[in-house]
């Protein structure tokens, strides 16, 4: 049986977070709320949680929490510490990141799949003005085969960069289907299990949302709140991400003796998980914290 809304790496979330009953807790990936119910059920009554998510659609997972403990804010991680200034918050114990999508996202029509053929759009906030119609029609042909090679490690990203610059001269490309022929036609069909398109795909979503540069920042600037004993859990899904995580982890411990917690090589999760979860089968936890 595979349950695509069950949270990756759970446990190990929840044991690395290592919860103070009445602790302050931020989660920056609200999702389909797994690891925020999870969290608030290690809680005591003097406990808070404060969950992010930038795509609105995760309300309709809200429903089901009902909660004093809990606030929701619908925004990007990257904007988190305005809102901790507001709430008067100066110490967070625990921030938890679970990076990517959410296979509650790629079920909405938006093109982050090249699996079925939407709109291409790839916001994670519709309130945003760019998406991957616009890059891929209107960016230069340089442009566009830098993003694929920069965020995809696309070594073909020139000659598909150039088959997408002639094929919107015939017509603008605006579906996910038209995309991933293109792709495959510069690609052909993978030996490997990987399909031609997912890395063409990945690069589009990232560049995007800014997911990259988000997290750099955040991550890089959460340390001064957190509390001794204080813990940051990150689910990173490929390799662009985890190298992100593992450097900036690598470079507070150098710099900063009173961080002397963390992972040395990333946890990731058992066959058993993978098989209940396909989602899971990339996924690297990695955590630091203070001692």
């Amino acid at each position: 049986m595979i349950n695509k809304h069950v949270p990756v790496l759970l446990e190990e979330s929840i044991v690395n977070l290592n919860i103070k009953k009445n602790g302050v807790y931020v989660d920056c990936t609200f999702g389909s709320g797994g690891h925020s119910r999870e969290i608030l059920s290690k809680l005591g009554e003097n406990g808070k949680l404060i969950s992010f998510d930038c795509d609105s659609s995760v309300k309709e997972w809200l429903k089901n929490i009902n909660d004093q403990r809990f606030f929701f804010i619908n925004d990007n991680f990257s904007n988190l510490f305005f809102y901790l200034d507001e709430m008067k918050i100066k110490s967070v114990d625990g921030f938890l990141f679970d990076l990517g999508l959410s296979s509650m996202q790629l079920e909405l029509p938006r093109g982050f799949s090249y699996r079925q053929n939407d709109s291409l759009d790839m916001r994670m906030n519709q309130n945003e003005t760019l998406n991957a119609e616009k890059i891929v029609n209107e960016f230069s042909e340089q442009e566009i085969a830098n993003i694929i090679y920069e965020l995809g490690e696309e070594r073909k990203s020139y000659k598909i960069s150039k088959a997408i610059c002639n094929s919107r001269k015939r017509e603008r490309i605006t579906n996910s289907e038209d995309l991933t022929r293109i792709i495959t036609g510069v690609l052909g069909k993978q030996k490997n299990k990987q399909h031609p398109a997912k890395k063409t795909f990945q690069a589009l979503r990232i560049k995007v949302n800014n997911e990259l540069e988000n997290l750099t920042n955040t991550v890089n600037s959460i340390f001064k709140y957190l509390s001794e004993n204080g813990r940051i859990v990150i689910i990173s899904y490929h390799s662009l991400e985890d190298r992100i995580v593992k450097n900036i982890f690598k470079k507070k411990i150098l710099e900063d003796k009173s961080f002397d917690i963390f992972s040395k090589k990333p946890i990731i999760p058992n066959k058993e998980e993978i098989e209940f979860n396909n989602r899971a089968r990339s996924a690297k936890l990695r955590f630091i914290g203070k001692n």
